[in-house]
């Protein structure tokens, strides 16, 4: 079921997903599939899980704390790039699925050993994570002004170049941009930046052993 309704969230978008269509999808009734799935949001919740699957064993990259987050942020990006209705559906309170879980838990796991406190890693994995998230959305039209590859969209050059003493600093800073695309969230300086500024707290905390990781 999880597979099935996964399959059509990824062709026609999130709202193409109903119990009746993931019925139709497998050869059942809507009603038959009720027995196992009672609520549209428990078959979001099955979409999920099933959608980001079991996280990268991020223990096994070598180079140390930033190497693994590096390798982190990688997998998550790939991970919503090939479901990109996973952003949307993975915000608000609700019940998280093992899997999604245990993303959260290879990330934690990067950051033994560093000195870091609990806050400061809890902190330093929502930030890398929603970064992201940020990434993911630049990369997808309709989020700002300007496109994935850094020029104004065809929508808003008009709207701004009419007007460009409301909205000097976009117009500047887009015409002085390269046109490199962001389609990878290495690209640009957030990654870095974010991990450059981790790099400096725990180099202030100095590295003390952290929880024992479990083997």
């Amino acid at each position: 079921i999880g597979a099935a309704a996964t399959a059509i969230a990824d062709t026609d978008g999130l709202e193409a997903v109903s119990m009746q269509a993931v019925a139709e999808a497998l050869g059942y009734s809507k009603m038959a599939l009720y027995r196992h799935v009672t609520t549209k949001d428990g078959l979001l919740a099955v979409m999920i899980d099933a959608a980001v699957g079991p996280p990268p064993d991020i223990r096994r990259v070598r180079g140390g704390w930033r190497r693994r987050i590096e390798a982190y942020a990688r997998a998550l990006w790939e991970t919503w790039q090939a479901h990109p209705w996973l952003p949307s559906a993975t915000v608000g309170g609700r019940a998280m699925g093992p899997h999604e879980v245990a993303w959260v838990e290879q990330a934690m796991r990067a950051l033994d050993g560093t000195g870091l406190s609990g806050d400061e890693r809890i902190d330093a994995v929502l930030l890398v994570s929603s970064h992201v998230r940020t990434t993911h959305s630049l990369a997808s039209s309709g989020t700002f002004p300007w496109t994935a590859d850094r020029r104004l969209s065809p929508e808003m050059t008009s709207l701004l170049q009419d007007h460009p003493e409301r909205f000097p600093a976009i117009l500047d800073a887009v015409e002085h941009a390269s046109p490199r695309p962001v389609c990878h969230v290495d690209d640009g300086l957030g990654l870095a930046c974010i991990l450059d500024g981790l790099e400096v707290r725990i180099g202030e905390r100095g590295a003390r052993p952290g929880p024992t990781t479990p083997r």
